[in-house]
């Protein structure tokens, strides 16, 4: 069991400790345009990592991010775009379509907190005074903020958790006049933005970066610019001197930060990137390089100051088990995951990072004890018969436990067992499925064992269990989906008894329970996914009841719960998703948001220490 002293989690937290370390270059001009992605560990200073591409090259451009997604918005692409990408930003890959701004324009800037992202002014062509805002945890297209105090295009933006920030920038293309302004305005309202105070002189295309409190801008637009200025942000007032960059700073390098260190390029299309102790000031030093030498990409980080972290999930102070931890394991978007996402069911919020798997896996089986969670079959390069365990005491990775009694892949999903047996049914053997119903015991490592046979052999169903008693919903059996319900009594071993029919055939259901009530939720019904939730009362037998609906309609997703509520996570409706649903098992009713994956994805599985088969 681990133990968390509150003082030290509480140290950690306030020195960036247990926060995201990511920062991100989104594009820029390299010196033609670009759409190069990169990253880096803003913790240790070292040279970046190719992340994946913009869906469109371009520079000069805004965005923003909160912890789990990083946003791209307009640009010149060479002319004025009105695209916002997104990408997870735990993960590698291309950038997605995420929507579009209210209008078409570069020069932007952009700023988020933990659920907004604001991009304001640019050109479009004439200088605009625009704001419009997405919010982050969704897709869709931009909507109407505000204005800022004046028209601008040039400037540089950052923030608070709860206050946005503009500074600088250009007002009037024809004389390309900088100005000294400062505005901002309230990420939780809607509205203009109102004077804050003055830069020390004109300028435009300063990099910044800031912590919860203080905002910091660096360079500019005169060549050799040493100068880096400071606004604490919760006041007004006017900047004042703060540190000294490295000579030979200029405009358009970008920056992010961490709540403690800022990152940032040091301009002109090169490829150096410079850091500086947000709190200490002092002079800037050399940080490492981007993969790619360029200007004006815009910079973002899964850990800036506009990111509240007393939100951010963190592990219990002392870990019990039985308290309503669940993992959502493996996966497939679009390459296969070895990702473990922790989530506490009992409290909404987002799922943090846990640990791996050994290898990356899709359409898996699980099982868990109070203590134990498994993923077994699957595929990755082939059919594959291991079973994997972690502790959920102990975030780590997986560890070897022991092999099925033939390989398959998408077994039932939905936690089957007891406190002592875990239960793996069905699945497909290439070239069909079977109907092979075994065992394991939990806390003892090894192999599978034969239990029985399925009524039907198939895959893709979910499973549910009370602590006397197994069951299995749904499913494909070629070439038909099917919409059997089998039971099983956990503790003995033998052939499935026919319970009852869901109500309609559906394959890649998702199922969970309480110790008196088994849910299964969405999958497809040829020809469209579904957001269909009902369920049935495990202790007897027959056929289902409508409960409600899924948030939307989607299969291939993950279940978990406790003895109240059931979780559904991840899945795909057409593209894959990130989304959490929620519902209290004892109360019928359409499912509500929970919180958000780490990333999208697909063919995971959930386990938790607290699942029916464990209640009594």
């Amino acid at each position: 069991m681990a133990i968390w002293d509150i003082k030290e989690r509480y140290e950690k937290a306030r020195a960036n400790e247990i926060r995201g370390s990511r920062g991100m270059w989104l594009g820029g001009g390299a010196p033609g345009i670009n759409a190069t992605v990169d990253y880096v560990n803003l913790n240790h200073a070292g040279d970046f990592v190719d992340f994946g591409d913009l869906s469109v090259a371009r520079d000069l451009n805004g965005g923003g991010a909160n912890s789990t997604r990083a946003l791209c918005a307009g640009g010149q692409a060479p002319g004025v775009s009105n695209i916002i990408d997104y990408m997870t930003i735990s993960t590698t890959g291309n950038a997605a379509d995420f929507g579009d701004l209210t209008d078409q324009r570069g020069y932007t800037a952009g700023m988020a907190n933990n659920t907004r992202q604001v991009t304001t002014g640019g050109l479009d062509p004439s200088h605009s005074n625009i704001m419009d805002y997405v919010q982050i945890a969704s897709t869709g297209n931009a909507v109407d903020f505000g204005d800022t105090t004046n028209v601008t295009a040039l400037h540089t933006c950052q923030g608070s958790p709860t206050r946005g920030i503009n500074a600088g920038g250009v007002h009037n293309p024809g004389s390309v006049t900088n100005i000294n302004i400062i505005n901002f305005f309230e990420f939780s309202t809607l509205g203009n933005a109102t004077d804050f105070g003055d830069l020390t002189a004109t300028q435009r295309s300063q990099s910044s970066f800031g912590s919860q409190t203080r905002m910091v801008m660096a360079g500019g637009q005169a060549p050799g610019t040493t100068k880096i200025e400071k606004i604490e942000i919760a006041t007004t007032g006017n900047a004042t001197d703060f540190a000294e960059a490295i000579a030979g700073t200029t405009e358009n390098g970008r920056g992010t930060s961490n709540n403690i260190k800022g990152v940032y390029v040091r301009g002109a299309v090169v490829n150096e990137v410079h850091q500086l102790d947000i709190n200490a000031g002092g002079v800037a030093t050399d940080f490492g390089d981007l993969t790619v030498a360029r200007t004006a990409a815009h910079a973002v980080s899964n850990c800036h100051g506009g990111i509240d972290q007393d939100v951010i999930q963190r592990p219990s102070v002392t870990y019990m088990s039985g308290s309503g931890r669940a993992l959502f394991a493996g996966g497939q978007n679009p390459g296969l995951l070895t990702t473990i996402d922790l989530t506490h069911i009992p409290t909404l919020g987002n799922s943090t990072d846990f640990g791996d798997l050994i290898t990356g896996m899709r359409s898996l089986s699980n099982a868990s004890s109070l203590t134990r969670a498994l993923s077994a079959g699957g595929y990755g390069s082939d059919y594959t018969d291991t079973i994997e365990s972690v502790e959920f005491a102990s975030e780590g990775n997986a560890a070897d436990f022991g092999n099925l009694t033939r390989a398959a892949y998408d077994p039932q999903s939905g936690n089957v067992g007891n406190t002592t047996r875990g239960i793996f049914a069905g699945g497909h053997t290439n070239p069909t499925q079977d109907d092979v119903i075994q065992y394991v015991t939990i806390a003892t490592a090894g192999n599978g064992t034969d239990f029985g046979d399925l009524t039907v052999a198939r895959q893709g169903m979910g499973g549910i269990s009370s602590n006397t008693r197994g069951v299995f919903g749904g499913g494909v059996s070629d070439p038909n989906e099917t919409n059997t319900i089998d039971y099983i009594t956990t503790a003995s071993t033998g052939d499935a008894s026919d319970f009852g029919d869901l109500s309609a055939t559906r394959n890649e259901v998702s199922a969970f329970s309480s110790g008196v009530r088994g849910v299964f939720g969405g999958g497809y019904t040829s020809p469209a996914v579904v957001n269909v939730i009902e369920y049935v009362t495990i202790a007897s037998t027959g056929n289902v009841t409508d409960f409600g609906n899924l948030v939307a309609a989607r299969q291939n997703l993950a279940p978990a719960s406790n003895s109240t509520r059931g979780l559904i996570a991840g899945g795909t409706t057409g593209s894959d998703v990130n989304t959490i649903d929620y519902v209290t098992i004892a109360s019928a009713g359409n499912a509500a948001d929970f919180g958000d994956l780490t990333a999208s994805k697909r063919g995971l599985i959930g386990n938790s220490d607290s699942h029916g088969g464990l209640q009594g």
